[in-house]
């Protein structure tokens, strides 16, 4: 395997469309979980939802599909994506400013 395949990289998500209320942070975390992604999701005041995720290349990949999807209850208008720089305080995935 070469070892780029393996490099840890991290990406910054924002969701927008009907994401807040619909169990979106909830459903980003389990996927996350099952991806083996570290980081946080948290929603903003703006109504749009962001995501800070770590991990490789492919498990980014996996998950940005899934945000472009969403749960059932959401509606998913649109996903960005910027790159972040990796932090190795992130060891696991989280849910932020819960109420």
């Amino acid at each position: 395997m070469v070892s780029s395949e393996k490099a840890i990289e991290a990406k910054r998500y924002v969701v927008r469309g009907r994401v807040q209320g619909v169990g979106f942070r909830w459903f980003v975390e389990r996927e996350a979980h099952m991806l083996g992604i570290a980081g946080w999701v948290r929603n903003n005041h703006d109504g749009s939802v962001e995501v800070l995720a770590q991990g490789t290349r492919d498990q980014l990949s996996g998950l940005h599909g899934r945000l472009r999807e969403g749960p059932r209850a959401a509606r998913v208008d649109a996903v960005e994506v910027s790159e972040a720089t990796p932090a190795q305080s992130l060891s696991s995935f989280r849910i932020e400013g819960a109420w």
